[in-house]
């Protein structure tokens, strides 16, 4: 089974979040919605500034652990090496 591994960004070096998922568009609009009182919701996580494709989930959830123990200075670098003006990625795959 595929999976993704992703960061979602409140604003341009806003607040962080580092989710897994197998399925990239349900999950976006999942953290997307009205209803979504976890984390994401309760501070506006919304934009998809990186995200990652894995053949295997296991390869993905790997990686979500790696980058959650990262400095937050390391994942910037990261996000910024693909994606400098912070856009919303999730526009092209939704």
């Amino acid at each position: 089974m595929p999976g993704f591994t992703y960061i979602l960004a409140s604003k341009p070096y806003g607040t962080l979040y580092i989710g897994v998922t197998n399925n990239l568009r349900r999950r976006l609009s999942e953290h997307r919605s009205p209803q979504n009182r976890g984390f994401s919701g309760r501070y506006a996580v919304h934009r998809l500034v990186w995200y990652e494709a894995f053949d295997d989930i296991r390869d993905a959830i790997d990686r979500e652990k790696q980058l959650k123990k990262w400095y937050r200075s390391w994942k910037i670098a990261l996000i910024e090496e693909v994606n400098p003006k912070w856009e919303d990625l999730a526009e092209d795959l939704l």
